[in-house]
């Protein structure tokens, strides 16, 4: 059966890594959680690393959060809907703010729970997705000054999350003037300007990121150590904290080209006649299938390896001449990309595993909360790629 690692060793060297940066600038950062979704076994591990300020996009996540770290600082990281506003306050410290409509319903809400709701105000800087106008930031904020338990905290952005626009030191040298208009204008301090992403790391490290510049929201650098301006990985952190590992269920050679009448395949798809290689090729086909991920999204481990496509419920792989010794029952690793992980997450017919400092695999019973069924005993991790099922992967 598939299943997805944490690697707890990896994902706290990228912590380090992160915290060490960050610090080294004087600057304030949260984790964003979203990946996970709401996984108890590895928002543990998230929670572990001690640095409590966790963002997420989804409501019944931070009520998780919240469940397993009372004292987690939880921030709701889209626009809220007025149908989730009481447990908006419930559940999450903070949130992202775009509509005056939504923050007066919000402090209504908090009015009558008696908590306090803070808000971080989100302004469009260019990439069309969610944000309050510029030349309509500074009344905004006049009308949200006084509402009843409510406290703005910061003015934020997000950028490369819909159309591409990258963060530039010009941007966000024009978001930290809006602070400083704001709070000249009112007589107040605004604690954060929020518009540190994975994305924005490059800047930081080169120093092109403007001081005002003082929190960060990091999921992506974190789980992945992903570069996403040069495309690859930050210098001294891991890309391999979760992946996922299938099993080959058949192994045979087979043709390269498909034989009979060509119709188009489920994915409106037509296959080739002819791709020029060899007339046929040992393929692998595993256990996992776009139920749970897209192929795209999927690198194997094992550079002798490629995906060739898969359905709903398998995968397809050449192994070529089969150098990788691979055997019905064997497993194959696979490094993830961050929308590929978000999928296999979500999916229900992968089951998760952390990966101690040991190598053995602690399951999702053993997540607080959940029901133990195998008292959180860790358990040997299943034979690598090449080894057959049953084999003592330690016995070589």
């Amino acid at each position: 059966m598939a299943y997805l690692t944490l690697d707890r060793r990896k994902l706290q060297a990228n912590f380090d890594h992160l915290e060490t940066l960050f610090g080294a600038h004087g600057i304030d950062w949260g984790i964003t959680t979203k990946l996970l979704c709401g996984n108890r076994l590895f928002l543990n591990e998230v929670i572990r690393l001690g640095r409590l300020e966790l963002l997420d996009s989804r409501m019944s996540n931070l009520r998780v959060i919240k469940e397993l770290a009372p004292d987690a600082q939880t921030v709701y990281i889209k626009p809220p809907s007025g149908a989730v506003i009481p447990d908006l306050v419930r559940w999450a410290d903070v949130s992202f703010n775009t509509e005056l409509s939504t923050i007066r319903a919000i402090s209504e809400e908090a009015v009558r729970q008696g908590r306090e709701h803070l808000i971080i105000i989100m302004i469009e800087m260019g990439d069309l997705r969610e944000g309050v106008l510029r030349d309509e930031i500074v009344d905004f904020y006049e009308q949200v000054f006084r509402l009843p338990n409510i406290r703005i905290i910061g003015i934020g952005t997000n950028l490369n999350c819909l159309n591409g626009v990258m963060p530039s030191e010009d941007k966000l040298i024009q978001l930290g003037l809006y602070r400083t208009i704001i709070e000249l204008k009112n007589d107040v301090k605004i604690q954060w300007v929020s518009a540190g992403t994975t994305v924005t790391i490059p800047l930081l490290l080169s120093g092109a990121l403007p001081a005002a510049i003082n929190h960060f929201r990091i999921g992506e650098a974190l789980f992945f150590g992903q570069d996403l301006v040069a495309e690859g990985t930050f210098a001294g952190m891991h890309d391999d904290v979760l992946e996922l590992h299938a099993q080959v269920i058949e192994l045979a050679e087979k043709p390269t080209v498909p034989s009979g009448v060509l119709g188009r395949n489920p994915f409106g798809q037509t296959a080739g006649t002819d791709d020029g290689g060899p007339d046929t090729t040992h393929r692998a086909i595993l256990d996992v299938g776009y139920l749970d991920i897209s192929p795209q999204y999927l690198s194997p481990v094992d550079d002798r390896l490629e995906v060739v496509g898969g359905s709903s419920d398998m995968l397809v792989l050449n192994v070529g001449q089969n150098e990788a010794g691979l055997q019905v029952g064997s497993y194959v690793t696979f490094r993830l990309k961050y929308m590929g992980a978000l999928h296999l997450m979500n999916s229900p017919y992968i089951d998760k595993f952390v990966l101690d400092g040991s190598g053995r695999r602690i399951p999702e019973s053993a997540a607080p909360g959940q029901d133990a069924a195998q008292d959180g005993a860790a358990r040997d991790v299943p034979p690598a790629a090449g080894d057959p099922v049953g084999a003592d992967p330690d016995s070589g």
